[in-house]
């Protein structure tokens, strides 16, 4: 089939390169020149296992292209994929600019019929409005071209992107005609052999079972990180709380891990947007808006716990910057925002150190002078007063921590993300504090 994704951020890159490793072909569009000079050179602009495998397969296969050519994108594709950004707005709303001017592009230099699929997080209802937008600037501009557009969301887990692209646990298609559904099932007639649950359903649906999916794990994790937080005070064992939990068939241990809080691309903006949509329609999401709220404060309660312990400042080791391992993401990273408030208290210096993430982080923390980004965990730990684990990499997981205490003035392991049990950390001489133990 060919295909056309718009957009080569996270989302429609991992879509691009999954679509033409089905043997598809794709034509990848962006505005951004570097990008796309990159992507031809097989340079993948994020760092996620097995993307850029699969770029320079793509390339070499001659199914994936990359152009900034908005013309010869949109005459390419019969599905046409919009997958560009839907950043927060300043009321918490989702931005649906990029979205709009896609559409606004598909239109312009549509000839043929073309099946737009929507494969961005967006409000319910978007699908509709692009419809009526298209169908619109096409009357203006007196073309009679016949057209569908669908609602196909994603559910990528960053840093496993490329396995859940390939292996998904469902696939939704939001549909108004037989004509879309058709098109989409040939699409991913690849996973007949393998039985995966295909969802058909109107696009409204679609849209919301993404934003409902996002905002309940959301609300699962920021729960057991209010069972955690009291579990602190009460002198109780969240681990083993969270472990009883997830033996209970109703609820399952996944996303039952306490710490910082939560981050990343989706579930801050997403959460937000579905509390917006629900005020919009005089539908309240009570239980999100708490979330919302909730997950702030967990990241502050993590600052604060550093503060606490050192009172009068000093120099903190923390390793990891990105909301989660295996990827270099920061977006609304709990370790960035927990290095921010050290940094700006003053009475801190933060060295820094992440396997992926430093240069990200380096370009939104940068320019203070308590701020020292290091080239290696050794570099961060050596005569530092304290270290905090903060994403829990798996490089952080196997430190000798005997070794970790005699290189710090003083043996104090704030662990945000439990990846040690505290009977070890404190057998091996260290003051241990983790989250809900």
């Amino acid at each position: 089939m060919k295909i056309t994704v718009i957009g080569t951020g996270y989302v429609g890159l991992i879509a691009g390169l999954g679509f033409a490793k089905w043997g598809n072909e794709v034509v990848c569009l962006d505005v951004i020149p570097e990008k796309i000079e990159k992507l031809q050179k097989g340079i993948c602009p994020i760092y996620e296992p097995g993307a850029e495998v699969q770029l320079s397969d793509g390339l070499s296969s001659g199914r994936l292209r990359f152009t900034c050519d908005v013309k010869s994108a949109v005459e390419h594709g019969e599905l046409i994929f919009i997958a560009v950004g839907t950043p927060e707005a300043a009321d918490g709303s989702a931005d649906l600019c990029y979205v709009y001017s896609a559409a606004d592009e598909i239109a312009d230099y549509m000839q043929s019929y073309k099946l737009v699929v929507d494969k961005s997080t967006v409000p319910v209802g978007t699908a509709r409005a692009l419809r009526q937008r298209i169908a619109e600037r096409l009357k203006a501009m007196g073309k009679n071209i016949p057209f569908d557009v669908a609602s196909n969301p994603e559910f990528l887990r960053e840093g496993r992107a490329v396995g859940d692209f390939d292996n998904p646990d469902r696939i939704v298609l939001g549909v108004a005609s037989e004509r879309a559904e058709k098109l989409l099932r040939e699409l991913y007639k690849v996973f007949s052999r393998s039985n995966k649950p295909v969802v058909v359903t109107t696009p409204e649906t679609a849209e919301m079972i993404k934003y409902a999916s996002n905002a309940f794990l959301a609300t699962k994790i920021t729960f057991i990180n209010e069972i955690a937080n009291l579990c602190e005070q009460v002198g109780a064992n969240a681990l083993e709380v969270a472990a009883a939990m997830g033996k209970d068939g109703r609820i399952s241990p996944k996303f039952l891990h306490p710490g910082p809080g939560y981050g990343g691309s989706c579930f801050p903006k997403d959460t937000k947007a579905l509390a917006d949509t629900g005020k919009k329609f005089g539908a309240p999401m009570t239980v999100v808006e708490s979330v919302v709220l909730a997950n702030q404060r967990q990241k502050k309660l993590a600052a604060e716990k550093i503060m606490r312990r050192f009172p009068d400042g000093g120099v903190i080791a923390l390793l990891g910057l990105s909301f989660k391992p295996e990827t270099d993401d920061i977006r609304e990273s709990p370790a960035v925002e927990i290095a921010g408030a050290l940094l700006a208290d003053g009475r801190y210096t933060v060295r820094m150190y992440d396997p992926k993430a430093l240069e990200n982080a380096r370009r939104q923390l940068g320019g203070q002078a308590n701020a020292v980004w290091c080239g290696s965990k050794k570099e961060a730990l050596d005569n530092a007063d304290a270290v905090v684990i903060a994403t829990e990499w798996s490089e952080f997981a196997s430190m000798d921590l005997a070794a970790v205490g005699s290189s710090l003035r003083q043996p104090v392991l704030f662990d945000l993300r439990n990846v040690y049990r505290k009977s070890e950390a404190e057998t091996a001489g260290l003051e241990y504090y983790g989250t809900g133990v």
